[in-house]
Parts: C-alpha cells; sequence; structure tokens
C-alpha cells in the first residue's frame, strides 16, 4: 500500500474512556450497592448505560474503533486477574457464591479477609490492584465481561475493538501471594498463562471481534534480557495461533527502548506507540527498525494525560512521518482517556481566554477526529480547524496570565543554602525531642479525619448562600473541637486539626495560589470509587496570604500535645494537577516550593512545633526509565528541601508517602532531610520498613499498621504484630505509629475503633519494651 492510500485508509481511535460518566454515576451506584441501597441488577444496569453512552459519544466526535472492556467497576487490572482465574486462596469462597461481592471483597477486603495490595498505576495516579501469585496458581479463562461488552458495542452497530491487559505486563505487575517466596518471580508463570489469553482471543474471535488490543505499558520501563525473550516468546505463540482476531500490542508513558524491535519482529498485526514528548524517540526507533512494513501502526499524537489542546500542525508532521513507516496510520490519543476529565464544556466559571486552551476527553477525541480528517482527505479538510488552533496557542504563548516576573525573579534568585537545614539531623532531634517531650513510639495520623455527609452539607450549603461564611467557619471549627477531643481522649500523642475545611489535599492549596485553576466538574479516577479534581496549573504559582495557619492555631489553642501543621508537598502538587507543559517541570517545583515555604515559616512563627509536607507522589512521578531518574529525583528533593529549609532546628519536619513501591527511591527519600517520615505498610506487610532498614536510613519512620484503603477494622493484635516486624527493621527509639494514609474517606466508626485499637498496640508494645529495659 502507498503513504497515499494509508493516509486515506487513517482511522481515528482511542485506548479507552473515562469510566464514571458526567455526573459520577457509577460512583454513586457502586457505593450504594456496598449500602445495600443499590441491587446489583441496577448497578449493572447504570454500567450498562455509561458504557453505551461513552461509546455513542466517541462515535459522534468522530471516533471510528471504540474500545470494549475497558470498562470496570473498580480496577481494571483486578478485571484481568478475574479473567484469568487468578482468585487469591482467601478470596475464593466469596467470589464462588457470589461474584460480584466476592470482586469488591478483593478490591476493599472484609472485616475477616484482606483486600489486594494496592499501588500505584506506572507514573500516574491511578491506583490498581496487584495481583497476587504463585507456584502454585492455575489459571482458567473467563471471557464473559470482554465478550458481553465488546457484543454490546456491535449491537449499536460500531466497530469496537476488544482492549486487554497483556499478559507480559500482568505478570511483571503481580507479586509472590503471601506464603510464598519473597524471590518468586511471577514472569514464571508465562507458559502457563499463555494458553489463557488464547483461549480468551479465540472466543472474541467467535464473537465477531477483527481487532484485540493487548496493553503492554510494562515494557516502556527498564526491562531484562530475560523479560524481552519472554515478551518475544509470548506474542511468538499468541500471534501464532490460527483461531485469533488480528492483534494490536499497544505502550504507553513513554519510549518503548529495547523493546521495540522485539515487538516489531513478533508475528503481531499493529503496534500503538506514544509520539507525544515523552514518547517522542518512538518515531526514531521506529525508522530504525526499518518500520511496519505490513502493519498497522496507531499513532498516540494527542497527550492522553494532560488537558492542553493538540498543536495541529505539530501532530500533523509527525504523522506525515510516520506514513512511510506502516502499511496504514490510524491517528489516538497517547493513553487511554481515563486519566483526564470528561468534558471541559462543563466548565463554566473558568476565563473565557483559558478555556480555549483545554481539552479534555470530549475535547480530545474531536482532536484526533479532525487529525484522522486532516491525514487522510487531507489539510484541506480541516482549514477552519486549523486555523482556530493557530489562534488558541498563539493565545496562550503570549498571555500575561501565564508569567509573573515578580516569581520569577524570586526563582532566579534561589541558592544552594535556601535548601538546607540549619544543622544535620542527629544535633536538630536532640532539640526536637526536648521540645516535645514524646514517649517512645509516638502514636500520630497523617492528616485528614472523616469527610461526614454534614461537612459536605455545610460546604454545599456556604456555595449555594444557604449559609453565609460565618455559619460555614463555625462548623468547622466545632468539627475541629470533636476532632481533637477525639484524639485526646483515644490518648493519641501528635495530634491534627483533621482538615474539615479541606475539599482536597491539593484542590485546597490550588485555589488559594496564583496561577492555579479549579475546576467544577474535573473528576478523573485515581481509584475504585475514588474520584479526585486536579487543578489546573496554568501560570506562574505564588501564595497571596497564608492558608492554613488559622486553622492549625485554632486547633493548637484546645490541646497542650502538639498539633500538626498539614501542607501538600510542591512534587504532589504537580503531580496531582494538570501542569503547565510550556517550562520545564523543575521551575514549576521550584514556584511551589517557594509559595509553600513561606506557609511553613509562618506556621513555626504561629508557634507550630511540627509541620507535615506530604509528597505521596514522589515515587509515583519517577520516569519509568531509569535513565531518567537522576534529573528527575535532583529538583524533586531540591523542591521539597526548599520548602523546608527555612525552619528552626528544634522545629520538627514530617512527610508521607503512600501506595506506592519505595524500594527504589530510598536514597532519595533520604535526601528530602526529613525528620520524620510516615509510609504505607500495612497491605505490603512492612516491606518499606526493611527497604529502610537495608538503605541504613537514618531518620524516624512510621510504617503504616492500619489499612485505611479497607473497611475493616485492624485489632489490636494485628497492629501489634505489624508493629514487632516494624522493630525488626527500625529501632524503637524511631519507630512511630500511625495508620497508612489519611482517613477522609473512613466513615467516623472504623475510625474511632482502629484508631484506639493502634493507640492500644503502641502501649502494648511500650510496656514490653520497659520491662525488657530497651
Amino acid at each position: 500500500m502507498t503513504a497515499q492510500s494509508a493516509a486515506a485508509a487513517a482511522r481515528a481511535t482511542v485506548y479507552g474512556y473515562p469510566r464514571q460518566g458526567q455526573n459520577r454515576e457509577l460512583k454513586k451506584a457502586v457505593e450504594g450497592y456496598w449500602k445495600g441501597r443499590v441491587d446489583a441488577g441496577a448497578l449493572r444496569k447504570t454500567a450498562e448505560d455509561l458504557r453505551r453512552s461513552n461509546w455513542r459519544q466517541l462515535a459522534d466526535a468522530g471516533i471510528q474503533e471504540v474500545p470494549s472492556g475497558d470498562f470496570s467497576y473498580y480496577d481494571h487490572v483486578l478485571d484481568t486477574s478475574v479473567m484469568v482465574g487468578a482468585v487469591p486462596e482467601r478470596h475464593r469462597a466469596a467470589v464462588e457464591t457470589d461474584a460480584l461481592d466476592g470482586y469488591f471483597a478483593m478490591a476493599r477486603g472484609t472485616q475477616d479477609v484482606a483486600p489486594l495490595e494496592m499501588t500505584k498505576w506506572f507514573d500516574t495516579n491511578y491506583h490498581y490492584l496487584v495481583p497476587e501469585l504463585g507456584p502454585d496458581t492455575v489459571f482458567r479463562a473467563d471471557s464473559a465481561k470482554q465478550v458481553t461488552e465488546f457484543t454490546e458495542a456491535l449491537a449499536l452497530g460500531l466497530t469496537a475493538r476488544p482492549v486487554l491487559l497483556g499478559p507480559v505486563t500482568y505478570l511483571l505487575l503481580a507479586k509472590p501471594a503471601p506464603g510464598v517466596a519473597a524471590d518468586f518471580e511471577p514472569l514464571t508463570l508465562l507458559d502457563r498463562l499463555l494458553p489463557v489469553y488464547a483461549e480468551i482471543l479465540a472466543d472474541l474471535r467467535a464473537a465477531g471481534a477483527d481487532w484485540v488490543q493487548l496493553d503492554e505499558p510494562a515494557l516502556v520501563q527498564d526491562r531484562t534480557p530475560a523479560e524481552l525473550n519472554a515478551t518475544a516468546r509470548a506474542y511468538r505463540e499468541l500471534g501464532g495461533a490460527t483461531d485469533r482476531p488480528k492483534l494490536l500490542v499497544a505502550s504507553y508513558f513513554g519510549r518503548l527502548g529495547e523493546a521495540l524491535p522485539v515487538l516489531a519482529k513478533a508475528p503481531v498485526d499493529g503496534l500503538a506507540l506514544d509520539f507525544t514528548e515523552s514518547g517522542a524517540p518512538n518515531l526514531d526507533a521506529l525508522a530504525a527498525v526499518g518500520g511496519l512494513p505490513g502493519k498497522r501502526l496507531v499513532a498516540g499524537v494527542v497527550d492522553g494525560r494532560n488537558i492542553w489542546i493538540n498543536d495541529y500542525e505539530k501532530s500533523l508532521a509527525t504523522l506525515g512521518t510516520l506514513l512511510g513507516l506502516a502499511d496504514r496510520v490510524d491517528v489516538s490519543a497517547s493513553c487511554s482517556l481515563l486519566h483526564v476529565p470528561l468534558d471541559a464544556t462543563a466548565e463554566r466559571d473558568i476565563d473565557p481566554e483559558i478555556s480555549r486552551w483545554l481539552a479534555f476527553a470530549r475535547q480530545k477525541t474531536r482532536e484526533i477526529a479532525v487529525l484522522a480528517r486532516g491525514l487522510g482527505p487531507g489539510i484541506g479538510s480541516i482549514t477552519a480547524e486549523l486555523v482556530a488552533n493557530r489562534a488558541a496557542l498563539a493565545s496562550r504563548a503570549g498571555s500575561a496570565l501565564t508569567r509573573d516576573p515578580a516569581v520569577r525573579a524570586r526563582t532566579a534568585a534561589i541558592t544552594d543554602a535556601d535548601g538546607r537545614r540549619s544543622q544535620p539531623y542527629a544535633e536538630r532531634t536532640t532539640a526536637q525531642r526536648a521540645r516535645l517531650g514524646l514517649p517512645p513510639l509516638p502514636t500520630t495520623t497523617v492528616g485528614s479525619f472523616p469527610q461526614t455527609a454534614e461537612l459536605r452539607t455545610a460546604r454545599a450549603d456556604l456555595r449555594a448562600g444557604r449559609i453565609d461564611t460565618a455559619g460555614y467557619e463555625e462548623r468547622i471549627r466545632e468539627e475541629i473541637r470533636e476532632v481533637l477531643s477525639f484524639q485526646e481522649k483515644a490518648g493519641l500523642d501528635v495530634l491534627v486539626h483533621g482538615e474539615p475545611e479541606r475539599n482536597d489535599m491539593v484542590q485546597y492549596f490550588a485555589e488559594q495560589l496564583s496561577g492555579y485553576i479549579a475546576t467544577l466538574h474535573g473528576w478523573v479516577q485515581s481509584y475504585g470509587t475514588r474520584y479526585v479534581r486536579p487543578p489546573v496549573l496554568a501560570g506562574d504559582i505564588s501564595r497571596p496570604e497564608p492558608m492554613t495557619v488559622r486553622w492549625t492555631s485554632y486547633a493548637q489553642s484546645l490541646t497542650d500535645r502538639p498539633v500538626k501543621g498539614m501542607l501538600t508537598g510542591p512534587v504532589t502538587m504537580l503531580a496531582w494537577s494538570f501542569v503547565r507543559d510550556d517550562q520545564p517541570l523543575g521551575d514549576t517545583a521550584r514556584q511551589v516550593a517557594l509559595a509553600l515555604r513561606d506557609e511553613v515559616n509562618d506556621l513555626e512563627a504561629a508557634g507550630t512545633s511540627v509541620i507535615q509536607v506530604d509528597e505521596p507522589a514522589l515515587r509515583e512521578t519517577l520516569p519509568p526509565r531509569s535513565a531518567d531518574h537522576a534529573d528527575y529525583l535532583a529538583w524533586a528533593t531540591e523542591s521539597f528541601r526548599l520548602t523546608t529549609g527555612g525552619v528552626r532546628p528544634d522545629t520538627q519536619i514530617h512527610t508521607h508517602m503512600c501506595y506506592a513501591e519505595f524500594g527504589d527511591i530510598v536514597q532519595a527519600i533520604d535526601d528530602l532531610d526529613a525528620d520524620v517520615i510516615s509510609l504505607e505498610a500495612a497491605r505490603s506487610h512492612m516491606q518499606v520498613a526493611r527497604e529502610l532498614a537495608a538503605h541504613g536510613y537514618p531518620r524516624e519512620a512510621g510504617p503504616g499498621v492500619y489499612d485505611i484503603h479497607s473497611p475493616r477494622i485492624p485489632s489490636t493484635e494485628e497492629a501489634t504484630t505489624l508493629l514487632r516486624k516494624g522493630l525488626e527493621a527500625i529501632p524503637a527509639d524511631r519507630l512511630w505509629v500511625n495508620p497508612d494514609c489519611g482517613l477522609k474517606t473512613r466513615g467516623w466508626p472504623e475510625t474511632r475503633a482502629s484508631l484506639e485499637n493502634l493507640v492500644a498496640a503502641a502501649r502494648e508494645i511500650r510496656a514490653q519494651l520497659a520491662a525488657d529495659g530497651s
């Protein structure tokens, strides 16, 4: 096929689409099911309606091949575990009794059975459920979900492409099941898994699927020769099957690197690659291997992870170059649109000038369709769109909204001394212990307490004008009093004010910082039914006035125990926002750090003795390739130290991280120079404590003993067992006792019981240490 005929054949497609619905209908239905207000039939009907609505939106936007199977009640990796029969032994009875309840038990746990571990999906803020596998795992094919959803799309008269998580990535994401040797490698199960995938592919072919997409994002990470050989073997076997649909192997989140020639040579029918800024090297690499003769290329030229409009001329230039490298070139986003909000037109309160620069999922599908037309019929068919696009890009490039000379001058004046504490930790800790007077194994929480219906109602009433600011603030004061009273009675040592005034740990600060824009409807799935509204970082950042001092000081006035000041750190403020793409991330991080530094210094001046600067996204934002780690970690750790470097030695700086793999960034954690770090550890059975010990981490740490992402209440015995594991790695004089994460999503009854058990466990261990003379 010639390049000209390939262009004429160009189709618009996407890898996946937001699941929640315009008004988060899925969240409401699932949570209603958990509470018994929605039955299983109604939940399934809501899900079916949402899938149909999504497909119709895509078709109306000009998407000619829609994805199926990307929809999930909770998580697509968990769906894959169900699809291949990899249900943990402890959950099998529940799954066999009721498949839907068993599915949610794997995700959330029950009072008697722990859930699957949860961690971040590559370098995003999406969380997936980690598969648990062992040498005795038996895989069984269950294609019902995939076949059902594919046939639903067909019934609407659409061309659909089922989407499966690829077998190599599935195994690389997995961990050894409890009781299995830690050095067990799930990838050794590949030969056992491939026949199951072949059976599912055959079922989809029988249902009418022409193409099936197999997602292999793990291949954009550093992979060993053995892993690359396994990839070659996997696709040699799947591609060699006779009873199969055409196979499109998709990668995203960056450059494919050494895996590209492996997949290019494999007997598959097409590849989908990222050609945005993060995946730009894929173009040269594809040319270097001689392209994909006789195969399909799906080109991800629209950024699926950020919300800025596409540069049509730049994308068309890339697409034009790709025409000579494949039999057919189709147009897509760089990854699933799961990672962006649904519709920018729903945002009525954003400055119209800025609105021109934004593209959420619906707008991105239109961009993809425009580019496909420009590649197929030709540039003349999209003249009006090109003119409008050029004008919008020029508006952003020249806008005064994106530049603040004072912020840029202050950032340029940063010195190395600004990012260093005045004394080393060994000297600071003596001053801090004298000031705080805490017992061994001090107890605390990570920050937030339950966001009750009354609090959410009060915020809604304030927005609607049903109550005034004075009435709202009195409700906040009442909540702080209740939270402080409970913590004192429960026996916690370092208290928090509970953050009742905060809607979200990033959005709250973004709404008070110049340069940020908050959305009203920009919901993005974080995990399960937890959705967040990432703010938009559109311009230079500064802090007009204090953001947290008043409420922290009020809480401290109610107690003699120390109350932590609570801030979100600069890396997380970037990672959980839609960050500007017109300057280096490190430059933006320094601007945010200086704004937060002002807040830290004001908290200290108001008498706050403990200040926590949360950085849960430090590991999450780590680039996929190790060659890129050093540059990222340099500016990331610098921005944290810049935030905290101006305080006195006797002010204790805490940080917090959760739900990520920390082992490969322990040196960076050390480089933060925080006095205390709290980390998720309950689901991973204190793995991070062992990693800190192996590194020789010299400061204080609180590996979590209460998994707050499950509704179950850990017993005192459970918490005590975890603490003993923690003490095997961290000395008692440096071990803190705390939950895994903030308590915002939990209910008050389980929070009270869990924290009381946590305190009881700490007291039990203290008594044992005292009796032993430790």
